[in-house]
């Protein structure tokens, strides 16, 4: 059967022809404050026993962190989910009722708990795009430093050791598995009982003081409790997964009760959860108190002490006052450049605390680094709390908690003493932040954190502030559900009224042109970026996207100069260099593409599709010693790369050896459902052997699946087969 014909995509980027195969050129795109004052207050105790905090060098410290834990959910606090550990722990020690995050995003609200800074002071802005930098002190590097053994096991990839939070950690498990194709997104996370065993282990191996943080990431969305909480939460499921949290800390609670010194122990929450409060369906949106009001717990463990009388206290606390807390506790020096307070004396009750006259920062910057909506700053004095934006937000939390009323107009002094306080901070918003590998994009998606590069801008207005736009960000969670789901006929309207909305959304723009490609509509895909690039959105992004995909459909001389600008930057996006490789072999300019993916391993030395994108160059030269050990090298970066089994594949045919071609096709199939041009040549080849049985089901999925658009000649040529073989 002769096969011959012009390129094919394999999503999201794609394929060219060989002389008898096919081999995907690749490239992965992405398509989709200072010191707060405590108020005065005479802590309410339960039983007996004032839970004291005594300074002592010579104990272990214990900080756990439960993802999307919203501050009014664990039974102590009133809350749904039954949690009989964490409430024992509060009885053991104190419970902060009035505590609350400086973000509402995990990665940068965790560098604020370990550094005891302020997001606008260690730089970590969002999930995506920042890193915090290695010469950053954090809890570990003090502990360490003090001779402390030092361990962190966490669940979930936004916390991954690439993002610096790894800083003075002898051991830094992050073992939740590694994703190779765009699509393997389940092991992106692992349960809380999957973090606390190596923990567990960890810490008995020990014999010296210890410190240790445990990262659990179960409340997150989707929310999936396993059984039998599944089961005790029917149609409310978020409680469910905090309650099995709960009982995954069981275990390591006891382990640190019979410790045989005494151990600090820290339990907080990152962020909280919208759960449809204010519009908000998750986190990220805003920073109303279901997202920034977190738990946090306090104790001091002695093996064989007994439990009851608990302090629960309502002064103001904040993330940033852990890493005093720890040090103090510890009878450690205080560097003065912290901008927190040691809990102690709260904990053990003092009335002194001070008043309400110092400012506590807090902020949300994802819409406006993704969608370039109005950047969300604000602050909390006492229980006040002002939020700037576009349309300024106050609120008095001691008589309005779920901020029903906003007094930002009734009280306009008192608004404008809040607003000169937080400006007092001195907090840049966020510039430019690096663009993610495609494979940290890609995990980043799969827990729900979908990034794009917004134009920046020197001023917003009402039509910008979140609040104006919630019913937008409502239905960016539907379509990306659809697009999940993979109904993207059904997103696409979605898609075009979210532009029609906001045409100044990179992201959207992005996310339709992807629908457009995937569904075999590529004139469409390039209308809807080039619409979005003359309109003014010339993000890297968009750049990137719109010269694969005229690449790909033959137009390799226009997207050559549009992506050129790329490889002059300092330090280039790689996706982007892998986009214009493959845009010069395209053009038939075989050694200038082979020197790009050169430039790209010289950046990112196993970056497993320029390896593969090597590999086609020199396959579609007849160098098959060159190609084979290209697609090899692909393949130890990245055991799971489809595009290295089909190129392998190719080179096996092209040497004689079907059967063993056969086989790598296979493979590339089973890892990547949509890699047609792999279904294809296996299909053809199980025919070419005289395995007419075994070919059919591939053919068959062949025709009915492939996209016209691109592979229409090819569709009729194995319709046409299977009508001669019934």
């Amino acid at each position: 059967m002769a096969r011959t014909r012009p390129p094919r995509p394999a999503p999201p980027a794609s394929a060219s022809r060989r002389d008898g195969t096919r081999i995907a050129l690749v490239v992965s795109i992405v398509a989709a404050v200072v010191l707060v004052g405590l108020l005065a207050f005479v802590p309410r105790m339960r039983g007996s026993r004032t839970a004291h905090l005594t300074t002592a060098a010579d104990q272990n410290v214990l900080l756990v962190t439960i993802d999307t834990l919203r501050g009014d959910v664990l039974s102590c606090d009133g809350g749904r989910a039954r949690t009989p550990n964490l409430d024992r722990l509060a009885e053991e020690g104190v419970r902060f009722t009035f505590a609350h995050a400086h973000t509402v995003m995990t990665l940068p609200s965790h560098a604020s708990i370990l550094t005891g800074e302020f997001p606008f002071v260690h730089g970590v802005r969002d999930n995506s795009g920042y890193r915090l930098p290695r010469t950053t002190a954090t809890l570990a590097t003090r502990l360490k430093a003090l001779g402390f053994a030092t361990g962190a096991f966490v669940g979930a990839f936004p916390v991954s050791a690439r993002f610096g939070l790894s800083n003075g950690f002898d051991v830094y498990d992050d073992r939740f598995g590694e994703a190779h194709e765009a699509s393997d997104f389940a092991i992106a996370e692992r349960r809380a009982d999957a973090v606390v065993a190596p923990a567990e282990d960890w810490i008995g191996r020990q014999r010296d003081r210890w410190f240790v943080w445990v990262h659990v990431y179960d409340p997150h969305a989707p929310y999936r409790p396993p059984a039998p909480f599944a089961d005790e939460y029917p149609g409310d499921p978020y409680p469910g997964e905090v309650a099995f949290t709960d009982t995954a800390l069981g275990p390591l609670l006891q382990r640190v009760r019979a410790s045989s010194r005494p151990t600090l122990v820290i339990v907080t929450g990152d962020h909280g959860e919208a759960l449809g409060d204010h519009g908000e369906q998750t986190h990220g949106l805003f920073a109303y108190e279901a997202t920034l009001h977190i738990p946090l717990i306090v104790a001091q463990l002695h093996p064989g002490a007994a439990v009851g009388g608990g302090v629960v206290s309502p002064a103001p606390v904040r993330h940033i006052d852990i890493v005093p807390t720890v040090l103090a506790a510890l009878g450690a020096a205080m560097p003065v450049d912290l901008p927190g307070r040691s809990l102690i004396a709260a904990a053990n009750g003092a009335s002194d605390i001070e008043g309400d006259g110092i400012a506590s920062y807090f902020e949300s910057m994802s819409t406006s680094l993704n969608r370039g909506w109005a950047p969300l700053r604000g602050l909390l004095m006492g229980r006040e709390k002002y939020i700037d934006l576009p349309i300024p937000e106050l609120y008095d939390l001691a008589s309005d908690p779920q901020e029903q009323a906003n007094l930002a107009r009734s009280r306009p002094e008192r608004s404008r003493v809040l607003s000169a306080r937080l400006e007092a901070f001195r907090a840049v918003l966020p510039g430019q932040r690096a663009t993610e590998d495609p494979e940290t994009a890609g995990r980043l998606r799969a827990l729900g954190y979908v990034s794009g590069q917004a134009p920046s801008r020197v001023r917003y207005t009402e039509r910008d502030d979140p609040k104006q736009l919630v019913d937008l960000d409502q239905a960016m969670h539907r379509a990306i559900e659809l697009v999940e789901a993979q109904r993207f006929g059904e997103a696409l309207p979605a898609y075009v009224e979210i532009i029609e909305r906001r045409p100044d959304m990179p992201i959207a723009s992005l996310h339709l042109a992807y629908l457009y490609w995937k569904l075999g509509r590529p004139g469409e895909a390039i209308s809807t970026l080039k619409s979005a690039w003359q309109s003014g959105l010339r993000t890297d992004e968009i750049r990137t996207q719109l010269g694969i995909y005229l690449a790909e459909t033959g137009n390799a001389r226009e997207a050559v100069p549009l992506l050129a600008p790329i490889e002059r930057k300092a330090q280039p996006d790689i996706d982007a260099l892998n986009a214009l490789g493959i845009a010069h072999a395209r053009a038939g300019e075989a050694a200038r593409a082979l020197q790009i993916f050169s430039r790209v391993l010289d950046i990112h030395p196993s970056n497993a599709l320029a390896l593969q994108n090597i590999g086609a160059v020199h396959l579609q030269r007849g160098d098959l010693a060159a190609a084979r050990d290209a697609f090899t090298r692909a393949l130890a970066a990245d055991p799971k790369s489809a595009g290295a089994h089909t190129g392998l594949g190719a080179a096996e045919l092209k040497s004689g050896r079907r059967r063993e071609a056969i086989d790598q096709w296979r493979r590339a199939v089973e890892l990547d459902a949509g890699n047609y041009d792999a279904l294809y040549d296996l299909a053809t080849e199980l025919v070419n052997d005289g395995r007419m049985d075994e070919a059919r089901p591939y053919l068959e999925r062949f025709a009915r699946e492939a996209p016209a658009a691109f592979y229409q000649p090819d569709i009729e040529r194995i319709r046409a087969l299977l009508a001669r073989r019934r």
